[in-house]
């Protein structure tokens, strides 16, 4: 009981008033600063659903971004804040906190270079995502792999392919990034006719095809713009090829060029338009002939053998 009471004696009742009424005070202006913070960042927010919808983005996934943002922007703030705090609190309680600011120091170091890649991975993710580079149920081709993204975050990005295959990338590995559906997509056409057509007239039956999927009920809210021709792209070994371009909206461009295909067979060979495909002759080397040169020898020796059967 004598040292109990000997050290409330020797306490400073004014000094440790001042000191829990700092302490109080710094919690407060704390928490309002929190306040301010989570306000602005809703602001922030907002402000970026409502840019993205100006530029014609999908709602959800307008929402998803400015979410995925501001979430990671409030917890790094918070904890900078919170770490403050707990530093002057402590300060205020007479502790010395050079030996924690040293060692927060070196083990900040340490974690630094163990996990250097990846913080990479996830400082390339926040870029990736505040760019806007692209987003889930994109279309993209990530170091020269192509495929539909399924998964978008700060440390990977999640690619399906056709065949169903899952191909995980590091945001801090990824040197090359093309999305395909960005905005709008478009399909590029290469058409071969023979040598034989009138490309002008193949070039008007191009123009009606794709006018014909333009008044269509279904495909025409698909096509951004009306077809574009080319015209003759270049002379092929089979046939002449005339290239052109359909702009649809992001990741229909496949649908949409499958079915301008489908038309484009029917109306060639309603106004008999001639395809082209590869020819080949057989030659089996030096000392034979050529098999349809030998075919025709044999049908002209047959013709010429006389028939004896009537004498």
């Amino acid at each position: 009981m004598e040292y109990i009471s000997s050290l409330i004696q020797e306490l400073n009742i004014e000094a440790v008033f001042l000191s829990l009424s700092r302490i109080v005070i710094i919690l407060i202006a704390a928490l309002i600063l929190g306040r301010f913070i989570r306000l602005a960042l809703i602001r922030l927010e907002n402000r970026l659903v409502l840019k993205s919808k100006k530029e014609g983005l999908p709602p959800t996934e307008t929402e998803k971004r400015a979410e995925t943002l501001v979430k990671l922007l409030r917890q790094g703030l918070f904890i900078f804040i919170w770490l403050i705090v707990l530093l002057i609190v402590l300060r205020e309680l007479d502790f010395d906190i050079a030996p924690i600011l040293a060692g927060a120091g070196v083990l900040g170091l340490a974690v630094g270079f163990g996990a250097q890649n990846l913080i990479r991975d996830v400082i390339s993710g926040f870029f990736i995502i505040m760019e806007n580079q692209v987003r889930i149920g994109d279309v993209a081709i990530i170091n020269g792999t192509g495929g539909l993204v399924e998964e978008l975050n700060f440390r990977t990005i999640v690619l399906r392919d056709l065949q169903g295959t899952v191909h995980v990338f590091p945001n801090g590995t990824i040197n090359t990034l093309s999305n395909m559906t960005s905005h709008w997509s478009a399909y590029v056409f290469d058409l071969a006719v023979a040598y034989k057509e009138d490309t002008d007239k193949v070039v008007e039956i191009i123009e009606q095809v794709g006018q014909d999927m333009h008044d269509d009920q279904y495909f025409g809210p698909l096509l951004q713009e009306k077809i574009e021709i080319f015209g003759v792209d270049r002379f092929d070994d089979s046939g002449v090829i005339i290239r052109g371009r359909i702009k649809t909206k992001p990741i229909r461009q496949w649908e949409v060029g499958r079915q301008f295909l489908r038309r484009i067979k029917k109306a060639f060979d309603r106004e008999g338009i001639e395809i082209p495909f590869p020819h080949r002759s057989i030659y089996f080397g030096s000392s034979s002939k050529p098999f349809d040169v030998q075919m025709i020898e044999k049908m002209q020796n047959r013709t010429s053998v006389p028939d004896n059967t009537e004498s």
